[in-house]
């Protein structure tokens, strides 16, 4: 079967280099058992991948079971794999096979496996290793014959640093790695998974497909996509439903699209506080590195004035800074118009009009930006807040707006009370 027969079987769309590599990796290891790691960011189409391998496998007649792990909560999560005895634990009444043995000859399909907690890992890591389990709450070892696939939007070899994930584990189930590129790395897919979506919910909404102009195509291919297919399926449903025009411009587009500044943004914080290459292709790992960039400009920026007004007062000459720079003032305290100072925060930078206005020592004892006023803990509340409210606190698809899993905006919705 070949890669272009298997992408309308399972209705995957694109014609980009690094979707057939994976669908073409896919089809070389179904007909083994080995076990397969499928990698990449939230949203980009993972569970595609298990179907293909075990629709085309000897397993394919056997049952094929996908368990989300970061869904299960930790205190039952082995009792979902592996069953339990009745008595095990309060509340079980009965007996009860697990996933593991519920898919014995088949496949089972663990997403977010990087979600498991460490206890759960040792028995998982057995059955990999030798086919066994125990039951929760028994003695007594049984066999299976499950194909393994698992899928993961973390970073493996960071969470194996940090002792979130288990080596040896890692090392096991990522006997084959596939990886299933970002969409803003399909370029070429973007416009064309958009008129599919467009296609599906005009006939699902029984309306007329939605089209995009020249103008709009590129701004939609300019967005960095951070929730993926998943973001941009939800946002061409949105389009079918809200607009009333049919044909999109540039302008109405933008309206539907977060952040439309935040392209491809090819730099990212190193850990002592500098610009690194990102190892992801230019994307930022999480909204921190993003606040983490603004407030390093920022402070870069003001510095960068303070000096050359510095240089200016040494040569006796300031009354045309800016004049001579506007761009760079404008930029830091912004057109004040007519008012001698701009506030900025709870402190201020003065706008220089005469000669003589400020001295070296009044410039020097100016305030810079309050570390409180740019809090970083203030920018993920309000962003968590902001996801919350477009997506009417509906958390799943607020968290897959932010980047991140159900669990962590759980616990920050919490964290914050909000």
């Amino acid at each position: 079967m070949t890669a272009q027969e298997v992408k309308q079987r399972f209705g995957l769309i694109g014609t980009s280099a690094g979707l057939d590599r994976a669908v073409a990796k896919a089809i070389q290891v179904a007909n083994t058992d080995i076990s397969v790691l499928v990698t990449g960011e939230s949203g980009v189409g993972k569970e595609s991948i298990p179907k293909i391998i075990h629709h085309l496998s000897h397993r394919k007649h056997a049952p094929y079971i996908a368990v989300n792990c970061g869904a299960i909560p930790e205190g039952t999560i082995d009792s979902e794999l592996f069953g339990h005895e009745k008595g095990a634990f309060t509340g079980a009444t009965s007996s009860r096979k697990g996933y593991f043995e519920e898919a014995d000859g088949g496949t089972i399909f663990l997403d977010e496996v990087g979600e498991l907690p460490l206890p759960t890992q040792v028995r998982l890591l057995r059955v990999l290793e030798t086919g066994e389990f125990i039951r929760v709450g028994s003695s007594k070892i049984q066999k299976t014959n499950v194909r393994v696939v698992g899928a993961t939007n973390v970073g493996m070899i960071e969470a194996i640093q940090r002792n979130k994930f288990r080596e040896d584990l890692y090392y096991r189930l990522n006997t084959v790695e596939i990886h299933l590129p970002p969409l803003r790395e399909r370029v070429e897919d973007i416009h064309l998974l958009f008129r599919k979506f467009a296609m599906d919910f005009g006939d699902k909404y029984h309306t007329p497909t939605v089209r995009l102009s020249d103008e709009a195509v590129k701004v939609l291919e300019d967005y960095r996509w951070p929730g993926n297919i998943r973001q941009l399926r939800n946002l061409v449903e949105q389009i079918s439903v809200v607009e009333g025009d049919r044909e999109l411009d540039a302008s109405t587009l933008k309206e539907y699209i977060p952040d439309i500044t935040a392209t491809r943004l090819p730099m990212r914080l190193d850990a002592a506080g500098g610009a690194a290459a990102s190892a992801s292709g230019g994307d930022f790992g999480s909204e921190r590195e993003i606040l983490y960039k603004v407030l390093f400009d920022m402070r870069q920026d003001i510095t960068n004035l303070k000096q050359l007004v510095s240089k200016l007062i040494d040569k006796g000459d300031i009354s045309n800074v800016q004049e001579e720079h506007p761009q760079l003032v404008r930029e830091i305290i912004g057109n004040s118009g007519d008012d001698t100072f701009r506030d900025f925060g709870e402190s201020y930078v003065p706008v220089i009009e005469k000669p003589g206005e400020i001295s070296r020592q009044e410039f020097e004892e100016t305030e810079t930006v309050e570390d409180e006023n740019l809090s970083l803990q203030d920018k993920e509340v309000e962003l968590i807040r902001k996801a919350l409210e477009r997506n009417r606190g509906r958390r799943k698809d607020a968290a897959e707006e932010l980047g991140i899993s159900e669990r962590t905006l759980y616990r920050k919705i919490k964290q914050y009370n909000l």
